[in-house]
């Protein structure tokens, strides 16, 4: 029997009085002052991680939901050219929602990781271990990992910073070298792009050197005239913006047109014929239906209005306009 269990209203008597065990009963002072110091540590972490994680959650839902969002969007639907107050909502807000949520996703695992990691060495020094050969030990496994994973951790960061540079996001166009077509999902370490043939692509995120985004804020529209060589480019050049304007302003697309066609004139002239180029500023992703929907308008005006174009063999003998057969 200890000698401290004479020790009336100690912990040594009262564990012994419990437990009638000589061990714990010596070690009982030790026993509760650790208990408590642990479950201390372990209640104040959890405290922690509850309160960074609701900071993390306001903020998020700040920058996803905030006014200055609000007021960004409606700031964007009725500038001048836009759609007006009857126009969707901002196709980027969608995007910096979807960004801020997965930066929201990732700054709560380092937060839970962090304070897990602290309170574990720090319920490892209360109870008597030396930290100082397990960091070093840490420190060596850590530098081999990273070493090995090098291509790991390039990707990683390659995806915080495309995420916090709005580089693009999911239903984007891009080409990203390879792979060219829409983003289906954007990750930290793959995004997954399907092209026109509707092959998926798992691009490493620290593989991508370059991205050209061709539906982020808007797109244009480019529509390439070829007429031959003996037409008149005055008239044809005046026929295509007329037309284009009047499609242009039709039910199908006119949601889609953000400004009024541009006749740029003659862009090319080559042995063929001679090629005129009209743009015109649409909504992102809409610049082929737009750019379709022109080139159909205006291949029947010159067919109406005999304009020529060239031929498939230049050392062909020349027609006459071609005159559309009703």
């Amino acid at each position: 029997m200890p000698d401290c269990v004479q020790d009336a209203g100690s912990w040594c008597a009262t564990l012994y009085r419990w437990t009638s065990n000589d061990f714990l009963a010596q070690h009982a002072d030790t026993l509760v002052s650790k208990t408590v110091a642990i479950t201390v540590i372990v209640v104040v972490a959890v405290l922690f991680r509850w309160l960074a994680h609701r900071a993390i959650g306001r903020m998020v839902d700040g920058a996803t939901n905030g006014r200055f969002t609000a007021l960004v969007g409606r700031a964007r639907r009725l500038r001048p050219g836009g759609r007006g107050a009857a126009a969707p909502a901002d196709p980027g807000t969608q995007r910096r929602a979807q960004r801020a949520r997965t930066i929201g996703s990732v700054l709560r695992s380092i937060v839970s990781a962090v304070v897990l990691l602290v309170a574990v060495m720090m319920v490892m020094n209360e109870l008597g271990y030396p930290l100082g050969p397990l960091l070093a030990g840490a420190g060596v496994i850590g530098l081999a990992i990273g070493f090995g994973a090098q291509n790991l951790v390039r990707d990683f960061l390659s995806g915080m910073f495309m995420l916090l540079e709005d580089q693009y996001g999911v239903g984007d166009v891009v080409d990203v070298g390879e792979a060219v077509g829409t983003v289906e999902a954007v990750g930290l370490r793959i995004t997954t792009i399907r092209d026109i043939k509707g092959t998926v692509w798992y691009v490493r995120n620290g593989e991508i050197l370059r991205v050209g985004n061709m539906s982020q804020g808007y797109a244009v529209a480019v529509v390439d005239l070829p007429i031959a060589h003996h037409a008149d480019v005055e008239e044809a050049t005046e026929l295509a913006g007329r037309t284009a304007t009047e499609r242009a302003a039709q039910d199908d697309i006119a949601g889609d047109v953000l400004e009024v066609p541009e006749v740029l004139g003659v862009d090319k002239i080559g042995p063929e014929g001679v090629t005129l180029r009209i743009t015109v500023r649409v909504s992102p992703g809409r610049q082929w239906a737009v750019q379709r929907a022109l080139n159909g308008a205006i291949t029947d005006a010159f067919d109406d209005h005999g304009i020529p174009r060239p031929m498939v063999f230049p050392g062909a003998a020349l027609d006459g306009p071609t005159q559309k057969q009703n």
